[in-house]
């Protein structure tokens, strides 16, 4: 089966530079979720006409798998069709999709696709309240199509019609390319539309067939930033429901976004207002508290992730406990039962078993051996102003607050650096570093008082 992607449109309502097709939906272009579910359909490329912003799409779609190909004047669904005959497989049938409907089931289609074997045309078309703006299914007396006819041309009592035409059809590719050729724009928007191709069919003989999706939502193109913000609920609730159906725990179902996939174990509980971006796995029994935001990471069994805490691009082992208001930047491991705790931020980072930092610290390009004590304020100095350095803190070491690790530097296992330390220089294993200090005391000292007015 070949497919045909339209992404061609200005989509001018969206009142955007971006083109429409690479609006962001659930973290991902619209265009995007279109081209997933075409792949699971067929192992051929996929043919994408672009348009407007044609340099944008292509740099942001590209893949090996997709051939775009130019509509340089807009000139209509059929002539955008046209565009992409030279590149389809005549013997096998033509599915086209547009760049703007994203939620199409793959299982719809697959309806579509059946229905229309043997040589048929096939239609997807959708019942709606209010059908203003789509092209109306026009049947005979026995039920079956015999036109699609526009919004602006119908007339009176056709466009009391409330089912409509979503635009995605199937057509057998040797006919639907002599079809084609015979398209006029004989009509108010001086357009070749792909719809006149299904009076050409009918006078052929060919059965033109419809299917409906089993939701409305699976038909809706996105055509401004209402309909955008509309169908980021809908997908952002099919995700709830299907976590629910998993067993994951939600506290609430309406307050969560998944802009990737989100993979769960058994017993997961997610609280309020988290985000979920690429591609996050929770193991069993975590718990993540409200206002996190996770993305590009794995975590292990029994972690708990604390409020308002940011997660990037790292691995948690089992039973760590992460936050609140912690941050671990790309690259950060945290090894079993080790602990992060609030204002600190970690970056390419290793902390191994038992590891603490609970308080206001910086961990950036370090390894952090197993059962070390961060104290609260510390940093690792890791940066020269041109290159990154590494820390090395091995086993059993425990750091006073306030110390400044100045990297490269390594501390040997069971040393204890004493708070208010700057480190310059190995340090031994077993050792005591502190940078001598003297205390004054001035007695009976009075402190400066503000006037009186």
């Amino acid at each position: 089966m070949n497919i045909v992607i339209l992404a061609a449109g200005i989509g001018k309502r969206m009142h955007s530079e971006r083109p429409k097709v690479l609006q962001p939906l659930a973290g991902r272009p619209v265009l995007s979720h279109v081209i997933a579910t075409a792949r699971t359909l067929a192992t051929s490329p996929l043919i994408v006409v672009v348009g407007h912003g044609a340099d944008a799409v292509c740099k942001a779609i590209d893949a090996p798998d997709i051939k775009f190909v130019l509509q340089a004047d807009q000139l209509g669904t059929g002539h955008a069709v046209q565009q992409a005959l030279p590149f389809i497989d005549l013997a096998l049938p033509t599915l086209v999709l547009y760049g703007d409907v994203p939620l199409t089931r793959a299982s719809t289609l697959r309806r579509l696709v059946k229905a229309a074997a043997n040589g048929h045309y096939g239609v997807l078309t959708v019942t709606v309240d209010d059908p203003f703006g789509y092209g109306r299914i026009i049947r005979n007396s026995a039920g079956r199509i015999i036109n699609i006819i526009e919004q602006k041309d119908a007339n009176s009592w056709q466009r009391e019609i409330c089912e409509i035409n979503t635009g995605i059809v199937i057509s057998p590719s040797r006919r639907l390319e002599a079809w084609l050729s015979s398209l006029k724009n004989d009509n108010i928007q001086r357009e070749f539309y792909l719809t006149d191709v299904v009076e050409q069919a009918i006078n052929d003989g060919i059965e033109i067939v419809g299917v409906q999706p089993d939701d409305i939502w699976e038909a809706i193109g996105v055509n401004n930033k209402r309909q955008l913000a509309d169908l980021e609920r809908v997908y952002q609730r099919n995700e709830a429901q299907r976590l629910l159906d998993a067993g994951v725990t939600l506290i609430d179902p309406s307050r969560i976004d998944v802009r990737g996939t989100l993979e769960c174990g058994s017993e997961v509980l997610i609280d309020v207002n988290c985000v979920f971006e690429g591609h996050v796995v929770l193991g069993n029994y975590v718990s993540i508290e409200p206002n996190c935001v996770i993305r590009e990471t794995t975590i292990g069994e029994g972690v708990r992730v604390n409020a308002f805490t940011y997660v990037d691009g790292a691995h948690l082992g089992k039973n760590v406990v992460l936050g609140p208001y912690a941050r671990l930047r790309s690259g950060t491991i945290l090894s079993s039962n080790a602990h992060v705790g609030n204002f600190v931020e970690v970056k390419n980072a290793v902390l191994g078993h038992y590891a603490k930092a609970n308080h206001l610290s910086y961990i950036g390009d370090a390894d952090i051996g197993a059962r070390v004590n961060i104290g609260a304020g510390t940093i690792t100095c890791n940066y020269d102003g041109v290159n990154k350095h590494r820390t090395i803190i091995c086993d059993d070491v425990f750091i006073g607050s306030d110390t400044q690790l100045i990297a490269p530097v390594t501390v040997g296992s069971g040393a204890t650096l004493a708070a208010g330390t700057t480190v310059w220089h190995d340090v031994p294993a077993r050792a005591l570093v502190l940078n001598e200090k003297t205390q004054v005391e001035k007695l009976e000292y009075v402190r400066p008082a503000k006037k009186k007015a």
